[in-house]
């Protein structure tokens, strides 16, 4: 019986697919002088919507299927990024979820995604979750305006305790076409973060479907991230399957959607701008998907709350 491939591993078959087919996705993929290799979506090459399916792709460890739909933001055309998985636990919240931040000497910050994650493994997630491995191989995503250098290349080897010339980089800015698609591929992810904080067992969860607006890119990363936030806070909307008690999710549900949070109902830029572009004031009720539906498929019964902002998602996207 052939040995299962980890997370890393994974996300290394599609990391070197990219690679391989650089010219047609509008990427470069490059050796650093330490070792690493390095993939850039978005910052000195285009890149574009097939790099940012890549990207989301490999960001979900090859753990969740993600494709773009056609879509609307109030009666005007709107792609939506679509992201479905039989392992959402794994993809999202072991892989997927940028808990990383990657910050040297004053000179470089990026926020660290993907299954290198779950070979450092040293995030409080890990102590409740499954996903936390030893893999032969790294692959991460770091959201940057700059490519990461030899020190950060260093820093990244000792942590995962692996030779450079085993870690993959896939790297692009928010305000890039890669890179504002693989944030908002991130619906499912984000629900499953503010279950997590509001203390529901993710074991219990089955499986899982997101979708959420493409909004336009933007000029610059604070407009890009006002954007792609306002594109699941107001538009994000999730279906998750779970095992569970009823009585527990009728309980839990209306706390999930972002409306639960008092900052809810203004632009994303306007309430980041509020609290000083600091997000560690911003209530964390509000970091969640606009919709959620509960299934539970012990019971056959289903749950949902929340609502879509088409008004909110308009004057962001196009006001």
């Amino acid at each position: 019986m052939a040995a299962t491939l980890t997370l890393n591993e994974r996300a290394m078959r599609l990391a070197d697919y990219a690679a391989s087919n650089a010219s047609s996705l509008r990427v470069h993929s490059h050796m650093t002088g330490a070792g690493a290799r390095l993939i850039d979506c978005g910052i000195k090459t285009p890149g574009g919507l097939q790099a940012g399916l890549a990207l989301a792709r490999v960001c979900l460890a090859g753990q969740a299927e993600v494709v773009l739909a056609p879509g609307d933001v109030a009666g005007i055309a709107c792609p939506s990024v679509v992201v479905s998985s039989d392992f959402p636990v794994l993809a999202c919240m072991a892989s997927q979820y940028a808990g990383w931040e990657i910050k040297r000497e004053g000179k470089f910050f990026g926020m660290g995604s993907g299954p290198m994650r779950a070979a450092h493994g040293k995030e409080e997630i890990f102590t409740h979750i499954a996903g936390k491995e030893e893999s032969p191989v790294a692959v991460g995503i770091i959201e940057t305006r700059k490519l990461p250098d030899d020190v950060v290349v260093e820093y990244l080897s000792q942590a995962l305790n692996l030779p450079a010339g085993k870690i993959t980089l896939l790297v692009a800015p928010a305000a890039s076409q890669a890179g504002n698609l693989q944030v908002v591929a991130r619906s499912l992810e984000t629900a499953l973060h503010k279950l997590h904080e509001l203390d529901f067992d993710l074991n219990q969860v089955v499986s899982g479907f997101g979708s959420a607006p493409l909004p336009p890119v933007a000029k610059d990363e604070l407009s890009a991230i006002g954007r792609t936030n306002d594109a699941i806070l107001y538009g994000g909307r999730v279906t998750i399957w779970v095992q569970a008690e009823d009585d527990q999710l009728a309980e839990i549900g209306p706390k999930v959607p972002s409306c639960a949070s008092a900052d809810h109902g203004a632009p994303f830029a306007s309430i980041f701008e509020r609290y000083d572009h600091d997000f560690y004031k911003i209530d964390p009720l509000l970091f969640s998907p606009a919709e959620i539906v509960l299934c539970n498929i012990k019971t056959g019964r289903s749950f949902a709350f929340g609502r879509i902002k088409n008004d909110v998602l308009y004057r962001s996207f196009f006001g």
